[in-house]
């Protein structure tokens, strides 16, 4: 029963299998790897974007980091949602890899930035001022940190804004996957077509042990990117290994299945939780994460059986109330069983 992140869930057989068929033999290093020519073009065929320019690195917070990098100036702001993961989870790495940009952190439902928030934001910045900073980028991330998904229309709708006011816009897609599925779309409709200029196409959270692309629809960029990537300490001498990852998770379509997985599985716990007494969501779920809450006797029972998902009752008194209303965050992944979803409903339940 363990619905704390897809971070720590199992790496994909399929996956493994890969990387144990790139250990055999030589072959080149840093990125010139013959199965990177491969993952290259994969990922381009995916996105329907034959010129796109693909990189891989071992983070998700190298792969925001440095995309925000070759798009935003130290002296520009990127703008994004209060509580998005490189606002409130990356200890300043997109400050640090964009050599002081500042980030400015917008409130907007179900954890979603609005366009007319955005845009009152950004009308009140004037190019030329050396007291204030200037415009950079915006970043959005779908899956959101809330759960919530933006639409393709809302992402338009952002990115309309943002290139009306000389801004780039990124895509932070730790959970791309998750989204596309629950939109429905392409992953073409989810980015460029939408007005994305360079995404961050995750993996780690869907299958993989540790990979992530960054897809650069202007070629023009792709050599600062290598150049600011290699300084960063983020270009792999044994690349293979991380080419071997998303050759597999890019075949036969599993990171679609994968993702397809997780997502109906969060479907299945929301249903059986919901109708539980007590039980409340606090944010839309629209893929495979949910914001919710029930009673604290429902907590305790789960957790002395082993459940794992972070809460609150850790900043609550043991000795509170039974009925006391307590939050949680329950994530579900690829391997999600129906047997664990039932167990823990079951535990919630009493």
């Amino acid at each position: 029963m363990i619905f704390g992140s897809d971070n720590m869930a199992p790496v994909h057989p399929d996956v493994m299998a890969a990387m144990t068929r790139a250990n055999a033999g030589y072959t080149t290093s840093y990125g010139t790897d013959a199965i990177m020519a491969q993952v290259t073009a994969q990922i381009r065929d995916v996105f329907e974007a034959p010129e796109a320019s693909v990189y891989l690195v071992a983070t998700g917070t190298a792969a925001n980091s440095l995309a925000l990098s070759v798009y935003t100036q130290p002296w520009q702001a990127v703008f994004c949602h209060e509580r998005a993961h490189l606002a409130v989870d990356e200890c300043g790495a997109p400050e640090f890899f964009t050599n002081g940009a500042k980030l400015i952190g917008l409130a907007g439902e179900d954890g979603k930035i609005a366009p007319e928030t955005l845009l009152a934001h950004v009308s009140g910045f004037h190019k030329g001022d050396v007291h204030q900073v200037e415009l950079g980028s915006l970043s959005i991330t779908n899956v959101t940190e809330a759960g919530s998904i933006y639409s393709l229309e809302e992402t338009r709708a952002l990115t309309s804004i943002a290139r009306d006011h000389g801004m780039a816009s990124h895509l932070d897609g730790a959970r791309f996957a998750n989204a596309m599925v629950a939109l429905g779309c392409s992953a073409a409709d989810m980015t460029w077509k939408s007005g994305i200029d360079v995404v961050s196409f995750g993996g780690t959270k869907n299958g993989l042990m540790g990979v992530e692309a960054v897809v650069l629809f202007d070629p023009q960029k792709a050599w600062e990117f290598e150049m600011r990537r290699k300084r960063a300490g983020h270009l792999f001498s044994k690349h293979r290994f991380l080419s071997a990852q998303m050759q597999a998770y890019l075949t036969d379509d599993l990171w679609i299945r994968l993702a397809t997985q997780a997502n109906a599985a969060a479907a299945r716990l929301e249903n059986e939780l919901s109708g539980i007494d007590g039980f409340q969501t606090l944010y839309t779920r629209a893929a495979n994460l949910m914001y919710c809450g029930w009673p604290r006797a429902g907590h305790a029972r789960a957790k002395a059986a082993g459940a794992y998902y972070y809460d609150e009752p850790i900043a609550h008194p043991a000795n509170g109330s039974a009925d006391e209303f307590l939050t949680a965050r329950l994530v579900c992944n690829w391997s999600t069983t129906d047997a664990e979803i039932n167990r823990f409903a079951g535990l919630v339940r009493g």
